[in-house]
């Protein structure tokens, strides 16, 4: 088991900065990202896995066994991050894990990573602060933080099995005020969160890390790779019924790839909640 005592972040970038000025003092690269051949020939295998989809096997006949990743957001009581940074953490930290070297053919994470992406993606969103957030840090998984906010991707596993520590941490009942945080960087991929639906931060994060995998898996692998190496930084912003009408086009003209929820909570079965745009320079 990996433990991070400190709960530092894995990737950490200022949002929105310059792709080819990363923040002074912080790696160009995160963890586990393609710097010698066989290392780009390892990334390459992890984005077919990711851009083959979903399986879709369905559910198994236990309850207790379906699978699931689950998604800590640190939410402090004092000067709490702006909603859109929080979003993009919590998208970026999803599809980081599932790029994440671990995850790969013959890392500790293959199997329980393989078994979840195997059957119906689910993810749950939590919230944490204080002594909470910094027990999430012991287990597994990766922590993206944007712009001061941090967000925490454990790898899945059965819902009947999550760790203690994360178990106790509060799943609805915190939300955030909506940000109008400008225009997003051209240089970053755009989540557009569909304004229309009202949902939840929990709802909005765990879509937003829907987008981030699917977005990832579509991109060409070049393209993938220059995204991990900016840490997957990306930008979300909220659509209104006209924007999210000309992004809708964009989705049924390839040019972008779309979120539709199964209807479990919040919103009905085949809503669109998240529209995801790579940038518009690669």
């Amino acid at each position: 088991m990996t433990s991070t005592p400190e709960c530092g972040a894995d990737i950490r970038r200022d949002a929105e900065t310059s792709p080819a000025a990363p923040p002074s003092g912080l790696a160009a690269t995160p963890p586990g990202l393609a710097a010698t051949p066989s290392d780009l020939a390892a990334f390459r295998a992890r984005h077919a896995e990711l851009a083959r989809g979903y399986y879709g096997e369905g559910d198994p006949d236990d309850p207790a066994m379906v699978q699931a990743m689950q998604m800590v957001l640190h939410l402090p009581k004092a000067d709490p991050p702006p909603r859109s940074a929080l979003l993009a953490a919590a998208a970026a930290a999803a599809v980081a894990l599932c790029l994440d070297e671990r995850v790969g053919p013959g890392g500790e994470w293959e199997q329980p990573y393989l078994a979840w992406k195997h059957s119906r993606i689910r993810k749950v969103a939590r919230r944490a602060r204080g002594a909470q957030w910094q027990a999430t840090c012991a287990v597994p998984g990766v922590t993206v933080e944007i712009d001061g906010a941090q967000a925490r991707a454990l790898v899945p596993g059965p819902v009947g099995a999550v760790d203690p520590r994360i178990k106790r941490l509060q799943i609805g009942g915190t939300d955030l005020e909506h940000d109008d945080p400008g225009p997003p960087d051209p240089g970053l991929p755009v989540l557009w969160v569909n304004a229309g639906l009202g949902m939840t931060l929990g709802k909005s994060a765990a879509q937003a890390g829907h987008a981030s995998m699917l977005l990832a898996g579509a991109l060409p692998v070049e393209h993938a790779l220059r995204w991990a190496e900016l840490g997957f930084r990306c930008a979300v912003r909220e659509a209104g019924a006209q924007r999210w009408a000309a992004l809708a086009q964009q989705v049924a003209e390839g040019g972008a790839v779309a979120v539709r929820d199964a209807g479990y909570t919040e919103v009905a079965p085949g809503s669109m909640t998240v529209i995801a745009v790579p940038a518009p320079s690669w």
